[in-house]
C-alpha cells in the first residue's frame, strides 16, 4: 500500500469514528443527564474527547502527507508520531479531569437513583465502541499508522470505560442505598483511560526521543543485509523512526579486491532488499567498507 492510499484509509476510518462519536457522545451526555448518573456523564466527556482526536487527526494527515522538502529532507511523517503523543496527553488529561471531579463528589449525598436511559446509554457504548475499535484497529494495521492505531486505542479506553458504568448504574438502581457507587465507577472509568493514554504516549514519546528500534527489528534488518550476494559482514547498524517506518544506517563489509562499482551495486542491491523485505523499512543507507579477500 502507498502512502496516498494509507493516508487515504486513515482520513476513512477517522470520519467514521468521528460520525459514531458525535451520536455516542451527545447520546451518554443527555442520558447521563436526564438519567441522573454521573458516570455516564463523565463517560459521554470521555466521548467527547474521542471527537477532538478524531479532528486533530483529520488535520494532521493532511500534513504529515506532504512530500519530502528542502526543510524536511526526511518527509513529515514526524507531525504523525507528535499527534500520536497528543491524543496520549490529551487522553491523560481528561482522565485526571474526571478523577478529581469524581473524588470530590464521592462522599456527597445523591437526591436521586439512575435511570434505566442511563443504564441503556452506557450499554449501548460498550457494544459500539468495542466494534468501533476492532474495526479501526485494523484499518490502521492495512494503513501502518500508529497515529490511527493510538485513536483505536482510544476508542477501546471508551469501550472499557463504559463497562464500570453499566455495573455503577446498575447497582446504584438496585441498591439505591449504594447510589454512592455510581460517583466510584466515575473513578474507575479514569484509571482505565489513564491506563490507555500510557500505553499510546509512551511509544510515541520514544519515537520523538530517536530511540531505536526493538532487537527483534534490529536483527531481522541484520539478516536480511547478509542475505546480499557480496556482503562478508555488516554492523554499525543504527535505527530510528519517521512515523511508523524505520529509518536503517547500516555499515557493510564486501570483498576489497571488487571494484568501487562493484560495491556500489551491492549496497544498492542491499538497500532494495531492506526496503522489499525490512519489518516497516522506510529509508536505508548504506556505507560500504572494503576487507581483505584471503
Amino acid at each position: 500500500m502507498n502512502d496516498r492510499q494509507s493516508i487515504r484509509k486513515v482520513q476513512r476510518a477517522t470520519i467514521v469514528g468521528l460520525v459514531a462519536n458525535i451520536v455516542l457522545a451527545v447520546g451518554k451526555v443527555t442520558a447521563g443527564i436526564i438519567g441522573s448518573s454521573a458516570v455516564v456523564v463523565a463517560d459521554g466527556i470521555h466521548s467527547f474527547a474521542d471527537l477532538i482526536t478524531d479532528l486533530v487527526l483529520l488535520v494532521g494527515t493532511w500534513f504529515w502527507a506532504q512530500p519530502p522538502d528542502e526543510r524536511h529532507p526526511h518527509g513529515h511523517r514526524r507531525i504523525e508520531t507528535l499527534i500520536t503523543a497528543g491524543i496520549g496527553f490529551s487522553l491523560a488529561a481528561v482522565g485526571i479531569g474526571l478523577g478529581w471531579d469524581a473524588i470530590s463528589h464521592l462522599r456527597e449525598p445523591r437526591a436521586t437513583v439512575p435511570t434505566v436511559l442511563a443504564l441503556g446509554a452506557a450499554a449501548i457504548s460498550v457494544f459500539a465502541k468495542e466494534w468501533l475499535f476492532q474495526w479501526t484497529r485494523g484499518q490502521a494495521s492495512a494503513a501502518d499508522s500508529p497515529a490511527l492505531m493510538a485513536n483505536a486505542w482510544h476508542h477501546r479506553s471508551d469501550a472499557f470505560s463504559s463497562i464500570p458504568a453499566v455495573l455503577a448504574v446498575g447497582t446504584a438502581m438496585v441498591f439505591p442505598a449504594l447510589a454512592w457507587v455510581d460517583r466510584l465507577g466515575a473513578l474507575v472509568v479514569c484509571i482505565f483511560i489513564l491506563w490507555a493514554a500510557w500505553g499510546i504516549f509512551h511509544p510515541a514519546l520514544q519515537q520523538l526521543v530517536d530511540a531505536g528500534a526493538p532487537v527483534e527489528v534490529r536483527d531481522r534488518i541484520g539478516t536480511l543485509a547478509l542475505e546480499v550476494d557480496g556482503v562478508v559482514a555488516a554492523h554499525a547498524l543504527r535505527t530510528r523512526y519517521v512515523g511508523p517506518k524505520v529509518a536503517v544506517d547500516l555499515h557493510v563489509e564486501i570483498d576489497g579486491s571488487l571494484t568501487v562499482t562493484q560495491g556500489f551495486a551491492i549496497a544498492r542491491a542491499v538497500k532494495k532488499h531492506l526496503l522489499a523485505n525490512g519489518p516497516s523499512v522506510g529509508d536505508v543507507v548504506i556505507q560500504v567498507e572494503p576487507v581483505k579477500s584471503d
